[in-house]
């Protein structure tokens, strides 16, 4: 028995060796991935946030890519990522907001002084649709095709770097689809 247990620690060693390379080996080693990429984006159930527009289930369900994009007002990559949420949505590009665990009145000032870059606003005061969604943090951004499909999601700010080499093409691939 003292023979075998001392081959225990070389094998445990050389797969936890493995299992750091395989992992290594990905294209992009700090990408989250979501399990949801390519399925129907779980049921929007948020509270209305102030008077703005809601963000309900059916406009997921739509025709036309859109992004969904979680937020909070303590979050302070949220604050790096609003300049350029701005520009999309000058840009024409539909965005909807999802106000994650925070006080409604800090939500709107925050929006208040950054700007509202969102066609629709829902809060998810509790998490619980965040759960649904497989959001780690905030910030976010989901990209949804005119089907109701996630095609990315992306942890972390929109930045311009993230907006042109990851966002844009994602949406391009999923305005591709509809056609």
């Amino acid at each position: 028995m003292a023979k075998v247990l001392m081959f225990v620690p070389p094998v445990l060693f050389a797969g936890l060796a493995a299992m750091f390379f395989v992992g290594m080996q990905r294209e992009n080693p700090d990408e989250l991935p979501s399990a949801l990429a390519g399925k129907p984006a779980p049921a929007v159930r948020t509270e209305p946030l102030g008077d703005h527009p809601p963000f309900e289930d059916a406009i997921l369900r739509a025709p036309g890519v859109k992004l969904v994009n979680y937020w909070a007002s303590w979050c302070a990559p949220c604050r790096v990522e609003a300049p350029t949420l701005e520009a999309l949505a000058a840009d024409g590009v539909e965005i909807h907001g999802v106000n994650y665990k925070d006080k409604p009145e800090n939500a709107e000032a925050f929006l208040a002084e950054l700007g509202n870059p969102y066609a629709t606003l829902g809060a998810d005061a509790s998490g619980r649709m965040a759960l649904d969604w497989g959001v780690y943090g905030v910030p976010e951004t989901y990209v949804i095709d005119g089907k109701g499909r996630i095609v990315l999601r992306f942890p972390g700010p929109v930045t311009e770097r993230v907006l042109e080499e990851t966002i844009r093409p994602a949406m391009e691939k999923a305005a591709a689809a509809a056609r």
